[in-house]
C-alpha cells in the first residue's frame, strides 16, 4: 500500500490543504493520504500551534466523505515535540511505501529538521510547486550531504541512494493560509468558502480564534 503523508500544525485546516492533498493522490494513484496534525512544531512556538484536540476534530470533519482521506493522532498521542522521523519510523511499520508531502519552501530548508540525513531512507519525497514558480532543480535545492547521494532521473524526478523517489509536482494555488483564515475570524469576517463547512460549523459555535 503506498500512502502520502501530509503534516502540519493545520490551525485551521482549509480548502487548500485539501485540494493540494487530492492532486497529489490523483497524481500518484496513493491508497490513501494521512493528514497528521503535530502535537508541538519543531519550527514554531508551542502556543501559535493551537489546542491540538481541536485541531484533530476539525481535520476529522474536513476530510469526512472523502474515503482516500486519513486522519492519524499519532503525533498528538506521542507528545512533546513532533519530529517527522519519528512519524516515519512508526508509519513504516504498517506501510509498504510511504510519500511525505511537503511544499518546496519547506523542502529547501530541509537541513533544519531534526535528523534530516535521515528521512530520505524512510520515505520518498513528493514537493509542491506553485505553477509559476521558476523551474527548480531537486539537488540544487538540497544540502551537499544529500545531494552526492541522488541519481538524477528526470526534470522532476531524483532517486535517492536508499531507492526512494523524490519528485517536484506543480499543484493549483489557492490564496489561502490559516493565518488568512484566523486573521479574517479576529475581525469577526466570514470564513465561508476558505474552510469545508464542517470546520466553520466547529470554528463558529465555539468562538474560536476570536481573540
Amino acid at each position: 500500500m503506498a500512502i502520502g503523508v501530509f503534516g502540519g500544525t493545520f490551525n485551521p485546516v482549509h480548502m487548500g490543504h485539501l485540494r493540494v492533498a487530492e492532486e497529489i493522490r490523483e497524481d500518484f494513484r496513493l491508497d490513501s493520504v494521512y493528514f497528521i496534525p503535530s502535537h508541538v512544531p519543531p519550527h514554531k512556538d508551542a502556543d501559535a500551534a493551537g489546542p491540538a484536540g481541536e485541531r484533530l476534530e476539525m481535520l476529522k470533519a474536513a476530510v469526512r466523505g472523502n474515503a482516500f482521506f486519513k486522519v492519524s493522532d499519532l503525533e498528538i498521542r506521542r507528545g512533546g515535540v513532533s519530529y517527522t522521523i519519528d512519524t516515519l519510523k512508526k508509519l513504516e511499520r504498517r506501510f509498504d511505501d510511504i510519500y511525505f508531502i511537503i511544499g518546496i519552501d519547506a523542502f529547501s530548508q530541509i537541513d533544519t529538521w531534526y535528523h534530516y540525513e535521515e528521512l530520505f531512507y524512510h520515505a520518498g519525497f513528493i514537493v509542491m510547486m506553485r505553477p509559476a514558480s521558476p523551474p527548480a532543480d531537486i539537488p540544487d535545492i538540497l544540502p551537499e550531504s544529500v545531494r552526492r547521494k541522488l541519481t538524477v532521473l528526470t526534470d522532476t524526478t531524483c532517486r535517492h541512494e536508499s531507492g526512494k523517489t523524490i519528485c517536484l509536482r506543480p499543484v493549483t494555488k489557492m490564496d489561502i493560509s490559516s493565518t488568512k483564515v484566523r486573521d479574517l475570524l479576529k475581525g469577526s469576517r466570514s470564513i465561508k468558502y476558505l474552510v469545508p463547512p464542517g470546520v466553520e460549523r466547529i470554528i463558529i459555535e465555539r468562538g474560536l480564534y476570536r481573540s
